[in-house]
């Protein structure tokens, strides 16, 4: 038999069921719904704790006090807008919408901006990438370059607009006017304007000639001059193959840029007047030293003219003047007596090395060698003729035995049209028609070629 129907847990016997029975995702879709209706926007004062970016660009944390801690997650599209990195250890206020994270069971914050307690997130993130670049050595005063004497170039990274570039410019034109100046126009504020400055930096430090560069904007807030606090510029300033002056704002500002550049300027004018200061420096340094000359130069002619004059007055220089005239009187006439030798005894010279020279001349080897080879190329040419003299008394010589010959050989008469007859065994010359019989064979030679022929009559 089969039992009792089962009742609802924690139902009496004998009454019916009045509760409803759900799911646990049921009952915790449920409770997030009422934590979303009720609790809406809220602010959440706490301290960051387990703080960790995903690969997706989430951001997960936990918020806790003295006692409780509620979980934390700050999305992608939220963490592009924060200005400081979240870390442990950081009181913050939280702005968000309190939920229930249903595959865990787990209600939690979904933050949608975050502040630090007491200073601002601009403050927040201007000491953590201070901490950062100090631990890097980008602040320490031995990698600061000194800026060159005369630069050739100066290089500008500051916004067209700006009242920047027209200081660094007005400064530049009174006191070096023939200054040649390099604009990198970029943006100063705004989103995407670290990026540029860096760009501008690194492209001015690489382009040749430009021998120092000049970054910065005139005053604001600092959320106007918080592209120069951020780390692209200040690791371009850094990597800068030139001396960087970093002027931005006013002399009460001071940003990143201005820690990490070699020299800080407080003004964008200060900045073009300590450019131009090496120049200034030399021109007085040189107009010093010229006056300092020209005033040594007039003290020693005045004590050099003032010895002059006392010796001049002494009893014993008395004269002095004639005495030097008739010294230099017969020094001229010592002059030219020794000039006359002089000349003289190199008029003999060259005769007598003239002579030797052509008596070199005449026994040198090369003249000799000389006459010798003329010698034989006339002998030469008198062995050829006689040669071509002898050949032609030869040929003619050999023309007429030719003719001769030719004349007397059997060719030639057969050259003529005669022919010889032979016997049919080529060993006599058949001179008469008796030596042969009707029906012999007989050769017969002619001036070209042979015929063997038969008798078939004589008479």
């Amino acid at each position: 038999m089969s039992g009792p129907p089962s009742l609802p847990f924690g139902t009496p016997a004998g009454h019916a069921p009045t509760r409803e029975v759900v799911t646990v995702s049921e009952l915790t879709t449920r409770i997030r719904g009422v934590l979303e209706s009720t609790q809406g926007e809220v602010l959440v004062e706490g301290e960051i704790a387990n703080s960790r970016l995903w690969k997706t660009g989430h951001l997960y944390f936990t918020l806790r006090d003295e006692h409780a801690q509620l979980k934390a997650v700050m999305f992608r599209s939220a963490v592009r807008y924060l200005r400081f990195t979240p870390e442990d250890g950081l009181r913050v206020i939280a702005r968000g919408r309190v939920t229930v994270y249903e595959p865990k069971g787990e209600y939690q914050i979904v933050c949608e901006q975050l502040q630090p307690q007491g200073v601002g997130a601009l403050q927040v993130a201007f000491d953590q990438l201070k901490r950062t670049l100090e631990a890097d050595g980008l602040f320490e005063a031995t990698r600061k370059r000194p800026l060159p004497l005369l630069p050739r170039q100066i290089g500008v990274v500051t916004s067209l607009h700006g009242a920047a570039l027209q200081d660094i410019l007005k400064v530049l034109a009174r006191r070096h006017p023939t200054a040649h100046v390099v604009i990198r126009p970029v943006r100063v504020q705004g989103e995407g304007a670290a990026g540029q400055i860096a760009r501008g930096i690194d492209q001015l430090s690489r382009q040749e000639g430009v021998d120092v560069i000049i970054v910065g904007r005139g005053g604001g807030s600092l959320e106007d001059l918080w592209a120069f606090n951020e780390e692209p510029v200040a690791r371009a300033i850094a990597t800068a193959t030139v001396p960087v002056i970093s002027a931005v704002g006013h002399e009460i500002d001071v940003t990143i840029s201005d820690l990490v550049a070699d020299i800080r300027a407080a003004t964008p004018s200060a900045a073009a007047e300590i450019v131009v200061a090496g120049r200034d420096e030399l021109l007085g340094r040189v107009d010093q030293l010229s006056d300092r000359l020209r005033a040594t130069l007039r003290d020693t002619v005045r004590r050099l003219l003032t010895s002059v004059l006392e010796l001049d007055r002494r009893p014993g220089v008395a004269g002095w003047p004639a005495r030097l005239a008739i010294r230099g009187r017969h020094a001229a006439e010592l002059t030219h007596t020794l000039t006359q030798a002089t000349r003289s005894t190199l008029v003999t010279r060259e005769r007598r090395l003239r002579s030797a020279q052509l008596k070199l001349e005449a026994h040198e080897p090369g003249r000799r060698l000389e006459a010798s080879r003329t010698r034989l190329v006339v002998a030469g040419e008198r062995l050829g003729a006689a040669i071509v003299h002898r050949r032609q008394r030869l040929e003619g010589r050999l023309g007429d035995l030719t003719g001769r010959l030719e004349a007397l050989s059997p060719l030639g008469v057969l050259a003529r049209g005669y022919a010889v007859c032979w016997n049919a065994n080529r060993t006599a010359i058949v001179r008469d028609a008796s030596a042969v019989s009707v029906g012999d064979d007989v050769a017969i030679t002619l001036r070209q070629g042979q015929l063997t022929c038969t008798v078939t009559g004589k008479d």
